[in-house]
């Protein structure tokens, strides 16, 4: 009886798998990422559809009405507090201190003698240069006489009066030269510093009196060059003053229109009023206005995202977030002014918008009119 053998089907295609040609494995590949690009575009769409039609995703979300108002960027810089009028007052001649007319913590005024140097070898010459002037007079006076009676001659008039005024000038001069051996107060104010004793020798111009005149103070401080097209005399300006817990808003008084060329910088100066707690030589800060601008929209630095694009934030529209592309301005103390893009009566997601994207819904938890 013959046999009659059977080969499975699995064996048969086994066999004709190896006896098959290899494909190539670039085409294989390029075909497996063919398929990987189109199932990636068919996910992005389908995100797509789902962010904006899945009715059961809500995003909670902090969202605040805009409203147009005020911006103002500030400059802050460091400044010193000073006294308008704060000078020393030296000698103008070399001298020993015979007698001191002030002290320290003493209101002065303008003029006013606060030492004396030695001057006795002037005074002497100012005694005899008086007693000539004093005989210059007489002979002068008897010559005139002479001469309006007609006696004598005109040369003789001329002398006499020629004489006395040279005696009185040269009494002047040496009234002068005494007055340079006393230290003087130029100006009005309290008596600062001074370290000096009866007896003590002086260097013309070395060593004074130091008065300041506290009643009116000024804050002096350097503005970098780069803002030299935005702070000047007249901006508003912030004053703090940190030692004395004190602060104030005035303008500024003078803006110089020269830089420095070493720092870079130019100099300001503030006017400050009259206060107790203020004293010179006090550190200042100093926030100076060299940005204003009214009826603008401002928003909360956070809320602006960024993207390829440009800067952006989202909006509320009734449930709905919206992607909105803006321009910004300027930011300071954590608001930034939009050029455009937004108006008045929006409403701006400020919390929870980089959870959401555009057209998502969300739910508002917390709003601010």
């Amino acid at each position: 009886m013959k046999k009659i053998f059977y080969i499975p089907a699995a064996l048969l295609l086994l066999a004709a798998a190896c006896t098959e040609k290899p494909k190539d494995k670039k085409a294989e590949l390029a075909d497996l990422q063919k398929q990987q690009q189109d199932i990636n575009a068919k996910i992005t769409k389908l995100q797509a559809e789902v962010g904006t039609t899945d009715s059961g995703k809500t995003t909670d979300v902090a969202a605040v009405v805009l409203k147009a108002g005020t911006f103002t960027n500030y400059v802050q810089i460091q400044g010193k507090i000073d006294a308008q009028d704060n000078v020393t007052a030296f000698p103008q001649a070399n001298g020993i201190i015979t007698a001191l007319y002030v002290k320290v913590g003493d209101h002065v005024n303008k003029g006013q003698v606060l030492a004396q140097l030695d001057n006795s070898v002037a005074q002497q010459n100012i005694a005899q240069s008086e007693a000539q002037v004093s005989l210059n007079q007489t002979l002068y006076e008897r010559q005139k006489n002479l001469w309006d009676q007609k006696i004598g001659t005109e040369v003789q008039y001329l002398q006499a009066q020629t004489t006395l005024q040279a005696s009185k000038r040269a009494l002047a001069s040496l009234k002068q030269q005494a007055g340079l051996s006393r230290i003087v107060s130029p100006i009005s104010g309290t008596v600062d510093q001074m370290d000096l004793k009866i007896g003590q020798g002086l260097t013309a111009g070395q060593t004074g009196i130091r008065v300041v005149n506290a009643d009116v103070l000024k804050v002096k401080a350097d503005v970098p060059e780069s803002y030299s097209g935005s702070v000047n005399t007249g901006n508003a300006v912030k004053i703090l003053v940190p030692d004395a817990n004190d602060s104030l808003v005035t303008k500024v008084t003078f803006a110089a229109k020269v830089i420095d060329p070493t720092s870079r910088s130019f100099g300001v100066e503030i006017k400050l009023p009259v206060r107790k707690t203020l004293r010179p030589n006090m550190t200042a800060i100093i926030q100076i206005a060299n940005y204003v601008k009214e009826n603008t929209i401002t928003v909360p630095v956070k809320a602006i995202q960024k993207s390829e694009e440009g800067d952006y934030v989202l909006l509320n529209q009734n449930g709905i977030a919206k992607r909105v592309n803006v321009k910004s301005g300027g930011t300071y103390g954590g608001q930034t002014e939009i050029l455009s893009g937004l108006k008045a009566g929006d409403q701006l997601i400020t919390e929870g918008a980089t959870e959401v994207e555009d057209g998502d819904k969300v739910k508002v938890l917390q709003s601010a009119n």
